[in-house]
C-alpha cells in the first residue's frame, strides 16, 4: 500500500502553508514562500518541524504563517437525476 495512502487513512490531511519572512539582504521586504505536504491537524507536527528546521537554519525571520488544510479522502457525493431519457 502507498505511505501517502496510508497516512491519509491515518488522519492525515494535505496541508499548505503561507509563510511569509523577512529577506535577510533587504530586511524591509518580505517575501512569501508556500509549503505544502500530508499534516495532522490541529497540532501540525510536520509544519512544525519544517519550521524549527527553518528558525535553525534559514536567514530570513519569519513574519506570518496562515494554514489550511483538507481532506483528500472523502464520502463520494453523489445525487439524484433530475431527468431519465432513452438514447437509441
Amino acid at each position: 500500500m502507498d505511505r501517502q495512502f496510508r497516512v491519509q487513512l491515518d488522519q492525515y490531511r494535505i496541508t499548505t502553508a503561507e509563510i511569509l519572512y523577512w529577506m535577510p539582504d533587504h530586511q524591509h521586504v518580505l517575501q512569501s514562500y508556500v509549503w505544502q505536504d500530508l499534516d495532522l491537524a490541529p497540532r501540525f507536527p510536520v509544519l512544525t518541524r519544517f519550521l524549527d528546521f527553518w528558525q535553525r537554519s534559514l536567514d530570513g525571520k519569519l513574519h506570518r504563517i496562515r494554514v489550511a488544510h483538507a481532506g483528500l479522502i472523502q464520502p463520494a457525493e453523489y445525487r439524484f437525476a433530475d431527468m431519465l431519457q432513452t438514447v437509441h
